[in-house]
C-alpha cells in the first residue's frame, strides 16, 4: 500500500525532519505515510484540538496520502509490548518498502524510545503464528531522519537534495503555530531561521541550496550512480 512510511514520535517531527524529501518521493510518484505515536501534547502552548488542526493543514501543504496516530502516551512514550504489536499491526496494514524513523541518539526519551519500538515492530511485523492482525510483512530497510534535540551533528549515509521542495517543507512547519512561533523569540535568528541555516549547511555539503540528511545502521545498495550529486 505504502512505498513509505515515516514515522513520528509527536506530529511536528515528520515535517521538520524530512518534509522536504516527503514532498520529493511524492512527487516521484512514491505512496509516503505518516504514522505520529503520540498526540504531542501538552505543551506550553497548545492543546490536542489545536495541535490536531495544525497537523491537519500540514498533511494536505505535504500531499500525504495517509496519515493516522497511534494514540501513545506523549512524554512517557516506551517500547512496550503493547505498543510494538500496535505498531507491527499498522506496518502489516500498510506494508512499508521503507520505513523512515527518528535518528537513534537524542536527548528528548520519546524519540529514542520511538526508534527502539520501530525497530522492534519491524521484526514483529513478520512473525507468522501469531494474534496480530493482518498478513506477514518485513519492510526492507530503517533510514533515520534527524530532528534532534541535542547540540549534535552525526554524520549521516546520504543527504537529499531538497532545494525545489524547501518553500512546501517550511509551509508545512509554518502549520505549527503553537509550537514555533508562540511563546518563542521572534527576533532573528528565530527558531525557523536556524532550521533553515541547517538545511542550508546540509546543501552546502552536496552542493545544492537546501538538504536533509539521513542515516543507516545497515549498507545501502546502489541499482547504479545516475543520481548521485
Amino acid at each position: 500500500m505504502l512505498d513509505a512510511l515515516v514515522v513520528a514520535p509527536h506530529p511536528d517531527d515528520a515535517e521538520l525532519g524530512m518534509g522536504g524529501t516527503i514532498v520529493r518521493l511524492i512527487e516521484q510518484g512514491l505512496a509516503v505515510g505518516i504514522l505520529d505515536l503520540t498526540d504531542g501534547e501538552p505543551t506550553p502552548f497548545g492543546d490536542p484540538e489545536t495541535r490536531a488542526r495544525e497537523t491537519a493543514r500540514a498533511t494536505r501543504i505535504l500531499g500525504i496520502p495517509w496519515r493516522e496516530n497511534l494514540g501513545l502516551p506523549n512524554r512517557s512514550l516506551e517500547p512496550t509490548l503493547e505498543a510494538r504489536a500496535r505498531l507491527a499491526a499498522v506496518f502489516r496494514k500498510v506494508r512499508p518498502r521503507w520505513i523512515f524513523a527518528p535518528y537513534w541518539v537524542d536527548a528528548h526519551p520519546d524519540h529514542t524510545a520511538a526508534t527502539e519500538l520501530v525497530e522492534a515492530a519491524r521484526f514483529w511485523s513478520k512473525l507468522t503464528k501469531t494474534e496480530m492482525p493482518g498478513e506477514p510483512h518485513y519492510p526492507q530497510r530503517i533510514l533515520y531522519y534527524f530532528c534532534i534535540h541535542l547540540r549534535l551533528i552525526p554524520q549521516p549515509a546520504f543527504v537529499v537534495d531538497i532545494s525545489d521542495q524547501w518553500d512546501r517543507k517550511l509551509e508545512a512547519i509554518r502549520c505549527y503555530e503553537s509550537q514555533f512561533s508562540k511563546g518563542r523569540p521572534q527576533q532573528p535568528p528565530t527558531f525557523l531561521d536556524r532550521w533553515r541555516d541547517m538545511a542550508s549547511a546540509w546543501g552546502l555539503v552536496i552542493g545544492t541550496r537546501y538538504g536533509e540528511p539521513f542515516a543507516s545502521r545497515e549498507p545501502i545498495g546502489l541499482a547504479g550512480l545516475r543520481e548521485l550529486i
